[in-house]
C-alpha cells in the first residue's frame, strides 16, 4: 500500500492543479456559440474543459511517470500500460451550468492506487473553495479539517441528487414524494462532484446519485465524504469503495433512512374491491 509521504505528495499535487484550475476555469468566458455537444444536445463540452485537461494531463505525467490518466474529455491517453497510479479527471463537472453561467461548477481529480480512491480533491470554481481528501487522513477544505453532518434525520436538512444525463433515473419519481415526506428538501444542483464534496463539509445531509456517472464523476467526492465521516453505500448495502451503479453518502444517522427511501420497493396498489 502506498505510504503516506506518497499519499502527502499525490494530495499536495493535486491541490495545486485545483487551484489553478479554479482560477483559468473562473477567468473563462464560455460562449454556446463556441462550444460543442456530445452524446445530446443537452451534453456540452467548451475548449476550457479541454484545455484544462490537457494542462492537468500534461503535468501529472512529468511529474509522476510511471502514472496514467484516465479523463473525461482525452479517455486514457498516455501513461504506462500498467501504472502504478491511475488518475481520474473531470476538467469541468457542471459544464452545462458554465456554458449558461450558473455558478455551481467543479473541477475533479482523484488519485487511485491497487487499493482504491487514495488521494481527491474537488474545487468549487466560483466559491474557489478546494476539497481535499487522504485516504486514511481526513477531509479538508482548504486545508482545514471537515466533518460531515451530525444530523440524526433527514428532516430539515438538504439531500442532494442528480438526474441521469437529463433523464430521470429508475424509481427518482418515487424516491423525491419520500423525501419529501420525511420534510426534506431536495435539490438538483448539476454536478456530482460537489454534490459528494458539499455532504463530507457538512453543508448537506446526504446525496443519492443513482443514474448515470463515470469514475471521473464521483471517485474524489466518494473520497472526501468517506473521510468526513460520511458511510458509502450502493444498491445494496456499505460499500468499501467507490460505487459506480449508483451511490449514496450520508452520516450513519441518515443513512439508513436515505438508503431505505432510495431502495425500498414501492408498495403495490391494493386491487380494487369486486362488485
Amino acid at each position: 500500500m502506498s505510504g503516506p509521504e506518497q499519499l502527502a505528495d499525490w494530495r499536495r499535487a493535486a491541490v495545486e492543479l485545483a487551484g489553478w484550475a479554479v482560477r483559468t476555469i473562473a477567468a473563462g468566458d464560455p460562449d454556446p456559440a463556441r462550444s460543442e455537444t456530445k452524446v445530446n444536445a443537452g451534453d456540452w463540452v467548451t475548449p476550457f474543459d479541454r484545455a484544462v485537461e490537457r494542462h492537468v494531463r500534461a503535468e501529472l505525467l512529468a511529474r509522476f511517470p510511471d502514472h496514467t490518466v484516465v479523463g473525461e474529455e482525452y479517455g486514457a491517453d498516455g501513461g504506462p500500460t500498467d501504472p502504478s497510479v491511475t488518475w481520474y479527471l473531470d476538467p469541468i463537472d457542471g459544464t452545462t451550468n458554465f456554458v449558461h453561467g450558473v455558478p455551481w461548477v467543479a473541477f475533479s481529480l482523484a488519485g487511485a492506487d491497487r487499493h482504491g480512491a487514495a488521494v481527491g480533491v474537488v474545487a468549487d470554481v466560483y466559491r474557489g473553495e478546494v476539497f481535499s481528501a487522504v485516504r486514511g487522513g481526513g477531509a479538508f477544505l482548504d486545508g482545514r479539517p471537515v466533518r460531515c453532518a451530525a444530523g440524526a434525520s433527514i428532516a430539515g436538512g438538504i439531500l442532494l441528487t442528480e438526474w441521469s444525463r437529463q433523464d430521470a433515473w429508475p424509481g427518482m419519481y418515487d424516491y423525491l414524494p419520500r423525501i419529501s415526506a420525511r420534510h426534506g428538501a431536495t435539490r438538483i444542483m448539476g454536478s456530482c462532484a460537489l454534490a459528494l464534496a458539499t455532504v463530507g463539509a457538512g453543508r448537506a445531509a446526504g446525496a443519492v446519485l443513482p443514474g448515470h456517472y463515470n469514475a471521473w464523476d464521483v471517485m474524489a467526492g466518494v473520497l472526501i465524504a468517506r473521510e468526513a465521516g460520511a458511510a458509502v453505500r450502493d444498491r445494496r448495502g456499505d460499500h468499501d469503495g467507490v460505487p459506480l451503479d449508483g451511490v449514496l453518502v450520508a452520516p450513519g444517522a441518515v443513512a439508513d433512512e436515505l438508503w431505505h427511501a432510495w431502495v425500498d420497493p414501492v408498495p403495490a396498489e391494493p386491487a380494487p374491491a369486486a362488485t
